[in-house]
C-alpha cells in the first residue's frame, strides 16, 4: 500500500496471570499504565471487564516490562480527582479511561496526564484526551460512502429531539451529506406516530389504498382479484418522496422508530434503511417491524473472537466497549516500543492507519476516527455487506 501504513497490534496467546498489575515500588525502566475505571458502585462489573480486557492485551504483547496501576473512578468526581492526583505523585502520565466522558471537566485540571478515554462522545473533547470510542463522525463517514456506492439520492436523516440533537447536527455538517435532509422527531411516542406520518405522505397513501381496493372489489377479473389480495396485506399505496432512511437511535427509541415506518408501509425491500452503531445487540434480531436494514460497525469476526477468548478466561461476557481497553494498551505500547516519545495527547494524532482488533482506525483531534464496516441485518443475523 502506497499511502498507508498500517501498523499491526500483535496478538498471542491467552493465558491469565496477574503479575501484571504493578505494585508501588516498581523500576523506572518500565512503562507504566493508569487505568481508570469504575471498580465500586454501580458499574463496578464494567471496571472489571476493563482490567480483565487490558489484561488480556498484556498477555498477547508478552513483556514484562509493562506494568498497570488501575484506579477506582467510581461515579463522582471526587474520586476521579483523587485518583488522578495519586497518578501524578506515581509518575504516571498514560491513563486509559475513564470509561464516559461525564468528568472531562476534572481531566482537564490535570494537563500533565494523558487520557485515553472509552467514550465516543468527542463534542467538547480537551487537550490532554484522546477519545477512543466509536464517534459518530466514524459512523457517519461509513455510512455516507455506502449510500453513495448504493446511488441514493433522496435520503432523509432522522434523529431524536433531545440532549443529543446539536450533537447529531453538528456531526452532520462536518460529514456534508449531500442530498439529504434532516427530520428531528419527538421521544414521545405518541407524538413520534404523527411525524412518522407526515414524513411519509401517510394519510394521503391512505386514501389512494381505498380508493383502490374499493375500485378492485367492484371486478370480477382475476389479475385484479389478485391484486386486491395484495393491497389489503398494506397500509398504504403510493410512492415516498425519499430513497433512504438514517436513523441516529438505539435501543427503545430505535425500535419505535422502525415500527412507525413498518406502520406507514416502509418497505425495506424499496427504502435503503441504516441506523447508527448497534454493538450487534441481539435484541433487535427479535424486532419483528423492520427484519432487514444496515449499520455500520467494528469488524465482528475480530469482536466475536475477543467476546470468545474473554468468556473461556474469565466465565462471562464482556462489555462492548471494553474491546476498546484492548486496543488502546496496545496502540501505547506500540508507541513506547519503538521509542516515540508522547508528551502530550496530540502527540497520538497521526493519520497513519493502524489495525487493532475493532478494525482499522486512525487518530485525529484527539479522537480515533475508525474504518467501519456496514453490517446487514437480515432474518436475524448480522452479514457484512461488502461494496
Amino acid at each position: 500500500m502506497k499511502n498507508t501504513f498500517k501498523i499491526i497490534l500483535s496478538y498471542l496467546l491467552i493465558t491469565f496471570n496477574t503479575y501484571v498489575f504493578a505494585d508501588q515500588n516498581s523500576s523506572t525502566n518500565i512503562l507504566k499504565v493508569g487505568v481508570l475505571a469504575p471498580l465500586s458502585g454501580e458499574f463496578k462489573t464494567l471496571g472489571e471487564t476493563i482490567l480483565y480486557s487490558i489484561n488480556l492485551a498484556l498477555h498477547d504483547i508478552d513483556n514484562n516490562a509493562v506494568k498497570i496501576y488501575p484506579k477506582d473512578s467510581g461515579s463522582d468526581k471526587k474520586k476521579i480527582i483523587q485518583a488522578c492526583k495519586e497518578f501524578q505523585e506515581e509518575g504516571i502520565k498514560i491513563i486509559i479511561g475513564p470509561a464516559d466522558s461525564q468528568f472531562q471537566e476534572e481531566l482537564k485540571n490535570f494537563d500533565d496526564l494523558i487520557f485515553l478515554s472509552l467514550s465516543n462522545m468527542d463534542s467538547n473533547i480537551k487537550d490532554n484526551v484522546v477519545m477512543m470510542g466509536i464517534n459518530l463522525e466514524s459512523q457517519l463517514l461509513a455510512i455516507k460512502k455506502f449510500i453513495n456506492k448504493k446511488k441514493k439520492k433522496k435520503t432523509v436523516i432522522l434523529y431524536p429531539d433531545n440532549e443529543f440533537a446539536k450533537y447529531v447536527e453538528k456531526n452532520i455538517k462536518l460529514i456534508n451529506f449531500s442530498n439529504s435532509r434532516l427530520f428531528k422527531y419527538s421521544e414521545d411516542p405518541k407524538v413520534l406516530t404523527g411525524q412518522i406520518e407526515k414524513l411519509t405522505n401517510y394519510k394521503k397513501r391512505k386514501i389512494n389504498l381505498n380508493n383502490k381496493i374499493k375500485k378492485l372489489e367492484k371486478s370480477e377479473d382475476m389479475r385484479d382479484i389478485k391484486e386486491l389480495n395484495e393491497l389489503k396485506q398494506k397500509y398504504t399505496l403510493g410512492k415516498i418522496n425519499f430513497d433512504s432512511v438514517v436513523i441516529i437511535d438505539f435501543d427503545d427509541g430505535l425500535k419505535s422508530i422502525l415500527a412507525s415506518l413498518a406502520y406507514t408501509d416502509v418497505s425495506e425491500q424499496e427504502i435503503l434503511i441504516i441506523t447508527a452503531n448497534q454493538w450487534f445487540d441481539d435484541s433487535i434480531l427479535s424486532e419483528t417491524s423492520i427484519k432487514n436494514f444496515y449499520f455500520p460497525s467494528i469488524n465482528l469476526k475480530n469482536l466475536k473472537n475477543f467476546n470468545q477468548r474473554f468468556l473461556e478466561t474469565y466465565k462471562y461476557k464482556p462489555n462492548a466497549i471494553t474491546i476498546l481497553a484492548y486496543d488502546s494498551i496496545g496502540l501505547i505500547y506500540y508507541f513506547w516500543k519503538n521509542n516515540i516519545k508522547i508528551n502530550s495527547a496530540k502527540d497520538f494524532n497521526f493519520k497513519r492507519e493502524i489495525k487493532g482488533k475493532i478494525g482499522n482506525f486512525k487518530i485525529s483531534d484527539n479522537k480515533v476516527i475508525q474504518k467501519l464496516k456496514i453490517y446487514k441485518l437480515e432474518d436475524g443475523s448480522f452479514i457484512e455487506n461488502k461494496f
